[in-house]
């Protein structure tokens, strides 16, 4: 194994789900299952044990579901990436799961090759939700009465907020350089300390946290 490999955990209470996975994930060069579990307790343990980069977590499972394991991974030091497998399109636990640091989620039915680029996706740092379920997902945030902006937004500069406004409408890296006359690479910068300044993971938090507090 070489160290460019994307160590993948799978966790589902179906064993044949679960080797439908393995058998897709493996078969990627870059790509290796290192260990699966069936429920969310047995999550923690092997997780722990492994230390894999990615982990897909089924949301509802015996003993003790993927929400609560995931919420107990994250406040581990340096925990992997967690990506919920859900079979609806939204529903309040995949809203929560994103909420808690998550990167996001995918339903059961994607496509073998949309699955394999959300790991490498959320590996690289980003994070990745399932299409058709994008506009509900945020329509389910927009919904609720806004909550007060924290201190932390009156710290971006100017060019942050203007960027931070179009990253929480959804546009790519490419698309604001291309808005606002800049590189990429400086639109990631700025992205960077955007999500420093607000204790934001990832992108998908960025989006949710501009609903929440009425600024998208």
């Amino acid at each position: 194994m070489t160290a460019s490999v994307i160590r993948v955990a799978l966790v589902d209470d179906q064993a044949l789900f679960r080797a439908g996975i393995r058998m897709l994930v493996d078969s990627q060069p870059d790509l290796e299952v290192v260990a699966e579990a069936g429920d969310g307790a047995e999550a923690l343990r092997i997780v722990r044990e492994t230390r894999p980069d990615v982990v897909l977590m089924d949301i509802r499972m015996p003993i003790m579901d993927g929400l609560a394991a995931t919420a107990e991974l994250l406040r581990d030091a340096d925990p992997p990436r967690v990506v919920m497998l859900t079979t609806f399109d939204l529903d309040e636990a995949a809203a929560r799961a994103i909420r808690q640091g998550a990167s996001g989620f995918l339903l059961k039915d994607a496509d073998p090759e949309f699955l394999l680029a959300a790991i490498r996706t959320v590996h690289s740092g980003a994070a990745v939700i399932a299409a058709s379920a994008t506009r509900d997902l945020f329509a389910h945030f927009a919904d609720a009465a806004p909550r007060p902006v924290p201190p932390a937004f009156d710290g971006l500069t100017e060019r942050e907020r203007e960027i931070f406004a179009l990253a929480a409408r959804g546009l790519s890296n490419a698309e604001i350089a291309a808005r606002e006359f800049l590189s990429e690479a400086t639109v990631k910068t700025h992205i960077s300390r955007i999500l420093a300044k607000l204790a934001l993971r990832d992108r998908v938090q960025l989006v949710v946290f501009a609903f929440e507090h009425g600024l998208a």
